[in-house]
């Protein structure tokens, strides 16, 4: 607990920083006043709207499990499974490539075929997390090799299925990715929007992407600013595109602004669903080549966002799909005990002292917050 002497201290320190950067928020308040009269009113629209989200490994909160076994999962808002994986840190990068071509060299996965368009045969090639030695590789690189599913799955999707309706396709995060390797991410671009022209020509649907990140930097730089300027604070559904000028300020490196040739694949807007002036705002990423068709897209959002729950006014497709994709309850429980039925196996006359650690509290600890 701070004592009261040290707070006046601190709140001494802060008055006079902020008294000296008030400056600071004096220019953003000037970067954002022409957003006011460049915010766009959203008219409903309807159409079909696809999630796609991978389980978050990091919510994999096992009791024990001394492999660290991670599941690689993607899973739509419909509850259809499009990979599932089990991967653990000593696993060999170039053995699991192998998971992703036949024989014969043909892909046989999501990935494999994302692989194969972008002309590389392994991980490796795919992104410089993968090409560190075994003793340098850090174990990190689970979690790019789950981004990099999520993304060949989103491909697949875009490039092979056939749609019955239009259909908008929202992806969980911003469609920019500093994994790819060189600049395999902007021809990765290119196979999503050659995907898409195809789909039109072949099946007349039109299929559009966007992102819409859990957090924004720019958000929350921005939010005192825009809130004393009156930007989005419309009593209805509005969107705006967000100024290069301001990303640069938020943002420090240049290539994830404008390296479309690398690492961006996006445009950013700031969008806001509710009729209240008070409503959450959203920043959403649209792909580059559709960024003119903003309306048509948060239009379609809209009519999806209305009736968000639990989070209102927010896309329900991404919150089913989240939903659909989480390990938590019977279905953590579930992995647990097949893993500890593993380890059974494995421990032959020893096996019993599973069960004892199973009947012990993983976290004593935690009762202090009891």
């Amino acid at each position: 607990m701070i004592e009261p002497t040290t707070f006046e201290v601190l709140q001494k320190e802060l008055r006079n920083r902020i008294s000296i950067d008030k400056r600071v928020l004096d220019e953003m308040r000037e970067e954002v006043r022409p957003l006011k009269a460049a915010t766009r009113r959203i008219q409903p629209r309807s159409a079909t709207a696809i999630s796609l989200v991978g389980t978050d490994g990091g919510n994999n909160q096992l009791q024990f499990d001394p492999f660290r076994v991670q599941l690689v999962r993607v899973v739509d808002s419909s509850h259809n499974e499009y990979c599932l994986e089990v991967i653990t840190p000593r696993m060999s990068i170039s053995e699991l490539s192998i998971r992703h071509f036949e024989t014969d060299a043909r892909p046989r996965t999501a990935l494999g075929r994302m692989m194969a368009y972008l002309g590389i045969s392994n991980l490796a090639g795919l992104s410089p997390v993968f090409n560190a030695s075994p003793e340098e590789l850090s174990v990190s690189w689970m979690n790019v090799y789950r981004e990099m599913t999520e993304w060949a799955v989103l491909f697949e999707l875009v490039r092979s299925k056939d749609f019955g309706t239009d259909t908008i396709i929202v992806c969980d995060g911003f469609l920019r990715s500093k994994m790819f390797a060189g600049t395999l991410f902007s021809k990765y671009r290119q196979g999503l929007e050659e995907g898409i022209r195809q789909q039109f020509e072949r099946n007349r649907r039109r299929i559009y992407i966007c992102g819409i990140a859990k957090r924004s930097a720019v958000l929350q730089t921005y939010r005192v600013a825009m809130a004393l300027e009156g930007v989005m604070r419309n009593a209805y559904p509005c969107y705006l595109e967000v100024a290069e000028n301001i990303e640069e300020r938020v943002y420090k490196w240049d290539e994830y602004l404008k390296r479309t040739d690398k690492f961006v694949a996006g445009k950013m807007f700031l969008v806001k669903f509710g009729s209240s002036p008070h409503d959450p705002v959203w920043a959403v990423d649209l792909l580059l080549s559709q960024k003119t068709e903003a309306q048509t897209i948060f239009g379609y959002l809209l009519e999806d966002a209305k009736d968000g729950f639990p989070v209102p006014l927010y896309p329900q497709c991404l919150q089913r799909a989240h939903e659909n994709a989480a390990l938590v309850d019977f279905d953590l429980q579930l992995l647990e005990d097949q893993i500890c039925d593993v380890l059974r196996e494995s421990l032959g006359d020893k096996k019993w002292i599973i069960d004892e650690l199973a009947l012990q509290e993983s976290d004593p600890a935690a009762q202090r917050y009891s």
